[in-house]
């Protein structure tokens, strides 16, 4: 794994978007990293139940994109409970050098320390003691060197960050020459009929779901917010260009309930 690199905080003034509440930009942090810590023991099963599954196509999907080579490092920012990861190393199962699956061959990196535990624990459960780093870090500042990594992922992170401008540039900085950038987040639906069900089942039967699973209706009623607040799938393209990210494409999921967007590291 490469060796961490500290970033200096940027600095920023103002106010932000926490969901429909606009709050002092130096507060979003704590107050995403209070709505995971609340949720991470339940988190992949409100996944399942939220989407009745098809997060899983999504996911195989963005895994099917990215086609796993041997002797690559892949970084999920954001990566929680290391759903995407675990998946990556299993796309890597019997490949290459089996010398390769006791080093780290994917780092999961996410500001929350209770989502980490919970991923760490599970992939032990799971028999697998080799592959995986775990990394406490803020996809603003990456503690990750520069140019080392060739496959950067986020998946339904990107959207709780405070500036997405930065974190894009974080993932450029952290990417090698050649390296590649996977965004999968929520985004805006392109079908007529299906946007007007979809923000029905969003803000009448999620919250409440929420509820009855987790016991916090709040985190999920911020969760729905903020897929709304997040920028479209043309404005999030220009903003992975603006980065300096090239070749930027973008796929629509489910009629656009989610979106992958790829782009590569020249």
């Amino acid at each position: 794994m490469p060796a961490p690199a500290e970033q200096p905080p940027t600095t920023h003034g103002g106010t932000t978007h926490f969901g429909f509440r606009e709050v002092p930009e130096a507060d979003k942090a704590p107050l995403v990293r209070r709505v995971f810590d609340s949720v991470a023991p339940r988190y992949d099963l409100m996944n399942d139940l939220m989407s009745a599954g098809v997060h899983r196509l999504w996911k195989s999907t963005l895994i099917a994109a990215i086609a796993p080579r041997p002797g690559e490092l892949l970084l999920d920012v954001a990566g929680g409970t290391g759903d995407i990861a675990t998946r990556y190393l299993e796309a890597l199962d019997g490949a290459g050098d089996p010398a390769e699956a006791m080093d780290a061959r994917a780092i999961v990196c996410d500001i929350n320390g209770e989502m980490l535990n919970v991923g760490r624990d599970r992939m032990i459960d799971g028999g697998r003691l080799g592959g995986v780093a775990w990394v406490a870090g803020d996809a603003e500042h990456l503690p990750i060197a520069s140019s080392s990594v060739d496959v950067y992922t986020i998946a339904f992170g990107l959207r709780n960050v405070t500036h997405i401008d930065q974190a894009l540039a974080e993932a450029r900085r952290v990417l090698k020459p050649g390296g590649r950038f996977f965004c999968l987040e929520f985004s805006r639906v392109v079908l007529p009929v299906l946007d007007r069900l979809y923000d029905l089942y969003s803000f009448q039967v999620l919250p409440r779901l929420g509820q009855w699973v987790t016991g916090d209706r709040d985190a999920y009623q911020y969760l729905v917010e903020s897929i709304r607040k997040f920028p479209s799938q043309g404005q999030l393209a220009r903003q992975v260009s603006d980065a300096g990210l090239d070749r930027v494409r973008v796929r629509n999921l489910s009629g656009g309930v989610a979106a992958i967007h790829a782009a590569w590291r020249l």
